[in-house]
């Protein structure tokens, strides 16, 4: 008897250990980290002049950060490197390690995209100077297009991380700078179509602030080009099943702004294919932006393919633009620059 059972565990010990070397899925997030940066801003009802973020309020990015636990974290709305380097410091002596960090230094001096990840980076493509015509002159995407790629199992993938220009305008012919949003929209997309001909073979996913809604041009023209699928919505919802992202607090409104959409190649590998607004506690507290993630999965084997959302009809004016040149380079772990 005591044989027969040492049998039957000793066989079923491979199927356990197999098991046991199935990678979890990684989680892949986005949050807009309002204005992480030193500014002129009010604080506790007064003005104060090129005045860092609060402690409060950095301490409460940590905190949603923390309850999440990211794999890779694309960031927007971050100061130059060294704040990039205080909140991964930070957030060490807090408990959780996010080794490795990039931000991209573009058009728009003050507020950048950034990335925090515990997975190595395989190469870092900055796109600085994605262009566009923009009333007849020559305009920058100020916040340029970050793309960062990565190892797995299943192959490389890579994420792009971007932020539309707000809805703040200084052009009367521009309400809600909503022409300009879709000018960039189509860039960005146009630069992401130049690196991966093929979305439907290629993996990547697209993650950041649009400042524009699920049904906009800007969100069409990130999904579609003509006929060409080039990325698929990840539906996301909080434990409540609100979809909302953002909160304009001057008139209490609530919108999503804040997308991730993968490539139709990696859509099998979204784990439920569906993703999760965070709601808990203090969720709002550091931004008016509250964090979106998915899961993937990046085993070698080929995920199950599943139900693929219908793009929208593609924009009748869209039109090709040129690529801007990145150059690839390999990353390291942030270093040890210190904000003032």
């Amino acid at each position: 008897m005591v044989l027969l059972i040492a049998a039957a565990v000793w066989l079923s010990m491979p199927a356990f250990a197999a098991q046991a070397q199935v990678p979890p899925p990684v989680r892949v997030a986005t949050f807009n980290v309002y204005n992480y940066l030193q500014m002129d801003r009010r604080v506790e009802g007064r003005f104060r002049p090129n005045y860092p973020k609060p402690e409060s309020e950095k301490a409460a990015i940590r905190a949603v950060i923390r309850a999440i636990q990211p794999d890779v974290l694309a960031l927007q709305e971050l100061g130059p490197a060294p704040y990039l380097e205080e909140l991964r410091r930070d957030l060490i002596e807090e408990g959780y390690v996010l080794p490795y960090g990039e931000v991209l230094e573009a058009a728009d001096p003050e507020r950048h995209v950034a990335v925090l990840s515990r997975l190595p980076f395989a190469r870092v493509t900055p796109h600085r100077e994605v262009d566009f015509k923009y009333f007849g002159e020559r305009e920058l995407v100020k916040s340029g297009l970050l793309e960062v790629t990565f190892a797995s199992p299943a192959g490389e993938w890579t994420l792009f991380v971007v932020h539309l220009k707000s809805r703040y305008t200084d052009r009367p012919d521009d309400p809600m700078s909503a022409d300009r949003r879709v000018l960039e929209a189509r860039a960005v997309r146009d630069e992401i179509v130049a690196r991966f001909p093929n979305p439907a073979e290629a993996r990547f996913v697209i993650a950041g602030d649009l400042n524009d809604t699920t049904a906009s041009k800007p969100l069409q023209a990130m999904r579609r080009r003509g006929k060409l699928t080039i990325s698929e919505l990840v539906p996301a919802r909080d434990s409540r099943g609100e979809t909302w992202t953002h909160r304009y607090h001057p008139e209490d409104v609530y919108s999503r702004v804040d997308f991730l959409l993968v490539s139709p190649g990696l859509w099998p590998r979204v784990v439920g294919q569906t993703g999760h607004v965070h709601d808990g506690e203090g969720a709002l507290l550091g931004s008016d932006h509250r964090l979106v993630y998915l899961e993937l999965d990046l085993t070698a084997a080929v995920a199950a393919p599943g139900p693929v959302a219908p793009a929208p009809e593609p924009d009748s004016d869209a039109e090709e633009a040129t690529p801007a040149p990145g150059g690839a380079v390999l990353s390291r772990p942030t270093g040890d620059a210190d904000v003032d």
